[in-house]
């Protein structure tokens, strides 16, 4: 893996659309949260990664569509 620098990530989160920005936030929130987790279980773990995704999942799961699609079930 290449080493980058925070200078390189700029640069290249300048460039997205604010849209994309909010998954990109999610994620480096997500790692970061993972690094200074303080749980060792695998348990733990898919726990933490079940929170972290909810975040992202949920702008798919509040659209009018989705309700849409699920409203007979």
């Amino acid at each position: 893996m290449q080493a980058v620098a925070i200078p390189q990530i700029n640069e290249r989160l300048e460039a997205l659309p604010s849209d994309k920005l909010v998954v990109v936030y999610d994620f480096v929130s997500y790692l970061v949260d993972r690094e200074t987790a303080q749980f060792p279980t695998e348990m733990s773990e898919a726990f933490q990664t079940m929170l972290a995704s909810e975040a992202v999942l949920r702008r798919d799961w509040d659209l009018p569509e989705e309700d849409l699609a699920w409203a007979d079930l």
